[in-house]
């Protein structure tokens, strides 16, 4: 059996690594926080968090020395049923990067409304009222 403090470490752990939608995209309005995809290139192209980097698998080993490291790097992949960005935040924490994670990922930040980029254009998104009745303005 799981003791109480090994519970609440995890718990702990998971609330300083992990990031939601709406603190992500408060973090990116502040200057604070880069928002970077994980996901391959066609996924990219498909659109992608206004502002974030596109920042894949196979370009992590060249584009490290361009990354801040006065900054949280925020990493996503597709969504809640995706891991692909758990790799990347990995090595970017032995680097030596302050990483999180967002929560739901790309479906998730699309869902909370939040602006996507398309083909160049910017496209606000409608909320889904299953994941928030808010509207945001960033």
């Amino acid at each position: 059996m799981t003791s109480q403090s090994h519970v609440l470490a995890f718990v702990d752990a998971k609330l300083a690594y992990e990031i939601d939608a709406v603190a992500a995209a408060q973090a990116q309005a502040s200057g604070g926080a880069l928002i970077i995809d994980t996901r391959k290139q066609h996924s990219w192209n498909h659109g992608h968090i206004k502002g974030a980097l596109h920042l894949s698998a196979n370009s992590l080993d060249t584009q490290l020395a361009t990354l801040p490291r006065d900054q949280t790097l925020i990493v996503y992949g597709w969504g809640p049923g995706c891991n692909g960005a758990t790799p990347t935040a990995r090595r970017l924490i032995i680097e030596g990067f302050n990483v999180r994670e967002l929560i739901g990922g790309y479906e998730y930040w699309i869902r909370n409304g939040f602006p996507v980029e398309q083909e160049g254009q910017v496209a606000p998104r409608r909320t889904d009222p299953l994941v928030t009745a808010e509207t945001h303005q960033y």
